[in-house]
């Protein structure tokens, strides 16, 4: 609604696919959309200057000053003609030129306009089992064939507003028509799927229930010295969780997580895999001890986080720049600030038996060992012997922590003690190269009007200039600095827009 709203006040250039599904045109005219189309396509082309595109460079820019049926014609043989021009724009381009023609009256350009809505609408029905596209695709292609015999030519055009008045006539007339079809079709396809799910139920059981049970652990069987007042306090503080089977993370769908991460982080794909390929075959998520390793900013905090919450397991980030005792490990409760380990307050705040616990630049912990050290508290809680009888100090008692995963970051190795590496995976994490700008930048982008509390979809994409200048300032390496410059670009895009 917020898309349609602005092209209609001339702030949102519609997208092919938007004018396909009958979004009007940019300030809903059809002229400003050509004319705004026309000028940022050019743009773009100029900044790869090609000896074969420069007749289509040529004719988009005399859509600025007209947008006549020969101009919009003259843009569709230059596009066919232009070699060196990006396949996917060139088709995007020629679909969106077509457009234009049909909505002039052109009965050819029409029925192209047809087929896509068509398939389009074909997608929507066989993935969502929406037809409301199917009137629309339907009325082109009658548009095309009632125009087909008619005169059109160069000199001669249907006015653009008998064209939308016929498509939106003979889509209500389609659409009336294939109401009770739709109907029937989905009432088909709920009893169907009705009966296929009771077939199911009836054949698999109990032994199907079993088998997607989710797949537990008991943390928690005693909690020490009971009977004094401060026990009683700690009784009644995990009593939900005494002997209580509580669920580990279940395995979701890897190859979907692993899309999700390479778009994300196109230059760490070797550490994507290394990390995904121990979870397959495992009936729940845990990680090996994993330290990755990398310069400062290259986006190893982010990735620990977001392979968190891709494989939708519950993490607690810690930072250990200032970690200088054993709190890692849990306080006696004796004490005023007495409190349980990291992992177990991530067991209770979740109410899961496998939290990951994300320990960030774990070389910035302090060396001193008069109150206890965290890397010395680590080496135990590493170790799968001991995690699985790990004695609290707040709980008095051994707690099963075997399944909780930790990942760790570190700008250097220098200072992390052998014997706590000898227990952890490390991984190198790399910088990102110049060659990712052009994927790296939009996410950023979008990332910075998440964070300022905007829609993302409202960013305007980077235009060719921008990314070219970007480029000019960030040769790779560390993300912060990319985001630094985004920011000054947000800003001067701001400073610069027109006021109306």
């Amino acid at each position: 609604m917020r898309r349609l709203k602005a092209a209609k006040s001339g702030q949102h250039l519609p997208t092919e696919v938007e004018l396909l599904r009958g979004m009007p045109f940019l300030s809903d005219d059809m002229a400003a959309d050509v004319r705004e189309f026309g000028e940022r396509l050019s743009r773009r082309l100029k900044h790869k200057p090609k000896f074969e595109i420069a007749p289509l460079v040529a004719s988009l820019d005399d859509l600025a000053v007209d947008q006549s049926i020969d101009a919009l014609q003259c843009v569709m043989e230059a596009l066919k003609a232009a070699s060196g021009f990006d396949t996917v724009s060139a088709h995007d381009a020629r679909l969106r030129i077509q457009f234009y023609l049909a909505s002039c009256g052109h009965s050819q350009a029409a029925a192209e306009i047809a087929g896509e809505t068509a398939a389009a609408a074909f997608n929507d029905v066989r993935d969502h089992s929406d037809f409301s596209l199917v009137p629309r695709a339907l009325a082109w292609s009658l548009v095309a064939n009632t125009y087909r015999h008619m005169r059109w030519d160069g000199l001669l055009q249907w006015p653009r507003s008998r064209v939308g008045s016929d498509l939106r006539s003979y889509a209500e007339e389609f659409g009336a028509a294939i109401k009770p079809t739709e109907d029937e079709a989905k009432s088909e396809d709920k009893s169907a799927s009705r009966e296929t799910a009771e077939d199911e139920e009836t054949d698999a059981g109990e032994q199907a229930w079993q088998s997607n049970k989710p797949k537990t652990a008991v943390v928690f069987r005693a909690i020490g010295n009971d009977s004094t007042s401060e026990g009683k306090r700690v009784v009644k503080e995990f009593e939900k969780l005494l002997n209580v089977p509580l669920p580990l993370p279940s395995i979701p769908d890897l190859a979907r997580v692993r899309t999700r991460l390479t778009d994300e982080f196109p230059y760490a794909v070797a550490v994507i895999d290394q990390l995904l390929k121990r979870l397959v075959g495992r009936e729940h998520v845990h990680l090996r001890p994993t330290v990755l390793v990398g310069t400062p900013g290259c986006g190893k905090t982010r990735f620990a986080r977001r392979l968190c919450e891709e494989l939708a397991v519950p993490f607690e980030l810690v930072s250990c720049g200032g970690l200088s005792d054993s709190a890692l490990g849990g306080t006696a409760r004796r004490w005023s600030s007495g409190e349980p380990s990291i992992a177990v307050l991530s067991i209770r705040r979740h109410q899961t038996a496998g939290p990951v616990v994300i320990l960030d630049e774990i070389e910035k912990v302090g060396t001193s060992r008069h109150n206890g050290n965290p890397h010395d508290v680590l080496v135990g809680l590493l170790e799968e012997e001991t995690s699985q009888r790990w004695f609290d100090p707040y709980v008095e008692s051994a707690c099963d922590l075997s399944h909780v995963s930790w990942l760790m970051t570190a700008n250097t190795l220098a200072g992390v003690p052998s014997v706590l590496l000898d227990r952890c995976r490390v991984i190198a994490f790399p910088e990102p190269g110049p060659e990712e700008l052009e994927a790296l930048a939009p996410r950023l982008l979008e990332r910075l009007y998440v964070d300022a509390g905007h829609d993302p979809r409202w960013a305007t994409p980077l235009e060719q200039y921008e990314l070219a200048a970007l480029g000019e300032h960030w040769r790779g390496g560390s993300i912060r600095k990319l985001q630094q410059l985004l920011e000054a670009l947000v800003d001067a895009r701001e400073r610069h827009r027109p006021r109306q």
